[in-house]
């Protein structure tokens, strides 16, 4: 009867956690059926192999091993990672920890609630990673900085340069940066036009002159 209970509250989980959570964000629906099959599949094995007096030691080796698998099929984002892990958690723990009732239940329900918090859209919001490829070859560490920054329009924290292609005049750069608010944007932007108007003077100035 434990076990049955720990079923459903594992399938109520699994489907809070990809339904309910993960498809709603990400919008990505193979990954999906890949949450539910891991999980279902660890809680069979798991229970098998919990019913062997051996069983929690294989049942952590099977944790490990799964967890180094790769799939080579299509890349997958750090995001995605952390539910395949949390997909297994939720397998293991329904099928080796059964005996332990709402106890169970509850760590269950913590690597849920991690994920919703952890993955939450709020978190972090203004902050994100991107490859940029500029249409011209800068070595300067402080005008790749504020050129990036001009582009992007934020504040640039990070940015690695993977390559510097002098013969083609371009760079690609590993960006780590931050939106601008509403507020900073515009005042951004119109130092910018300000700027860019005093440029386009600057010849004409120097005719009439």
């Amino acid at each position: 009867m434990q076990q049955l209970l720990a079923i459903a509250i594992d399938l109520v989980a699994i489907t809070v956690l990809t339904l309910g959570i993960y498809f709603p964000r990400h919008r990505r629906r193979d990954l999906v059926a890949a949450y539910i099959g891991v999980n279902v599949g660890v809680v069979a094995v798991s229970m098998v192999l919990g019913s062997a007096a051996i069983g929690a030691g294989l049942g952590l080796g099977l944790f490990g091993v799964l967890s180094i698998i790769r799939l080579r099929s299509r890349e997958i984002e750090q995001h995605e990672v952390a539910y395949y892990f949390a997909s297994l958690a939720l397998g293991l723990i329904a099928g080796l920890g059964s005996s332990l009732g709402w106890v169970a239940a509850a760590l269950m329900g913590l690597v849920i609630a991690a994920m919703f918090l952890g993955d939450h859209p709020r978190l972090l919001h203004r902050y994100r990673q991107q490859t940029v490829v500029l249409d011209r070859a800068v070595s300067d560490a402080s005008e790749l900085h504020a050129a990036l920054e001009d582009l992007l329009g934020g504040r640039v924290h990070r940015a690695d340069v993977k390559r510097l292609d002098l013969v083609n005049d371009t760079t690609a750069v590993d960006v780590r940066y931050e939106i601008a608010r509403t507020g900073e944007r515009r005042r951004r932007d119109a130092r910018h036009d300000v700027a860019s108007d005093a440029a386009d003077r600057a010849p004409f100035a120097e005719v009439r002159s």
